[in-house]
C-alpha cells in the first residue's frame, strides 16, 4: 500500500509488540529501518529481520543524543518506546514518555529538517486513549501521554514551516507482552471487547497501516493532528 524505498526511519521500542510490527511494515516497504530497546544487545532472532539494533534508554539524555548523532539521515521517526510499572514510578513515568520523546524529537530535527521525504519529513507519536480519559491506576503514564498530544500540536506548529510534520497516533486496547494479562483476564478482557464497536481486542498490526499512513506522502497536508484507532472504543454510549 505504501512505497518507502529508500527512506530511513527510527522506531523507538521496536524490539516488540507495537513497534516490532510498525518495523517490519516500514521494511516490507522499502525502508531502512532502525530500531531501539532497553537491552544493550539482543539476538539478531529476536528483532525484525533486516532491522538494525540500538540500545536506548529515553531517561538517559546522553544515550538519546548519542544516538541522534549516530545516525547520519533520517527520514521518518516513530515515538513509540514508553510504559509504565506496577505499581507507577511517576516521575519515571514522566520522564520516559513524554520529557525523553521531547528529547529524542528535538535532537532528530536537524536531520529531519534535511529529508527530501515527499511530504515532508514525518513525527507519528505513539500516544494512548490514555491521553484522553484518565486512569486511576497509571497516573503518570497517563499524563504523559496527554502531554505528547499538546507537544505533538506545538512541535507541528514550531517545524511545519521547516518540512517537518508531526502526529499522534491514539491506541484504544491493543493485545502486546504489557497488556496481555488485561486482554486475558477473564472477566476484564471480555467486558473491554464487548464496549468496542468492532468487538475485539486489536493486534500491533492494526496500528501499523496507520502509523504508514501518516508518515506517507497521503498524509502530506496533516500535522498536529491525532488518529485515534481503537475499534470504536472511543465512541461506545458507556
Amino acid at each position: 500500500m505504501f512505497d518507502f524505498t529508500g527512506r530511513h526511519v527510527l522506531v523507538t521500542g521496536g524490539s516488540s509488540g507495537i513497534g516490532a510490527v510498525i518495523a517490519s511494515a516500514f521494511m516490507e516497504a522499502g525502508a531502512r529501518v532502525i530500531i531501539t530497546g532497553t537491552r544493550e544487545a539482543v539476538e539478531p532472532q529476536l528483532i525484525p529481520a533486516g532491522a538494525e539494533y540500538h540500545s536506548l534508554r529515553l531517561e538517559d539524555r546522553d544515550s538519546v543524543h548519542g544516538l541522534a548523532n549516530s545516525l547520519g539521515k533520517l527520514d521518518i521517526l516513530v515515538n513509540n518506546a514508553g510504559g509504565t510499572s506496577m505499581p507507577e514510578d511517576f516521575d519515571a513515568a514522566i520522564d520516559a514518555n513524554l520529557k525523553g520523546v521531547h528529547a529524542l524529537t528535538s535532537a532528530c530535527m536537524p536531520l529531519l529538517e534535511q529529508s527530501d521525504h515527499e511530504g515532508g519529513a514525518a513525527v507519528v507519536m505513539i500516544a494512548s486513549m490514555m491521553a484522553i480519559f484518565g486512569n486511576s491506576m497509571f497516573p503518570g503514564y497517563s499524563a504523559a501521554k496527554a502531554g505528547m498530544l499538546l507537544l505533538t500540536k506545538s512541535l507541528a506548529q514550531q517545524w511545519g514551516g521547516k518540512g517537518v510534520r508531526i502526529n499522534a497516533l491514539a491506541p484504544g486496547p491493543v493485545r502486546t507482552r504489557m497488556t496481555e494479562r488485561y486482554a486475558d483476564d477473564p472477566v476484564y478482557g471480555p467486558a473491554t471487547a464487548q464496549r468496542m464497536a468492532l468487538g475485539r481486542w486489536g493486534e500491533p498490526k492494526d496500528i501499523a497501516g496507520p502509523a504508514l499512513f501518516l508518515a506517507s506522502p497521503a498524509a502530506a497536508f496533516i500535522t498536529g493532528e491525532c488518529l485515534v484507532v481503537s475499534g470504536g472504543y472511543m465512541i461506545a454510549e458507556a
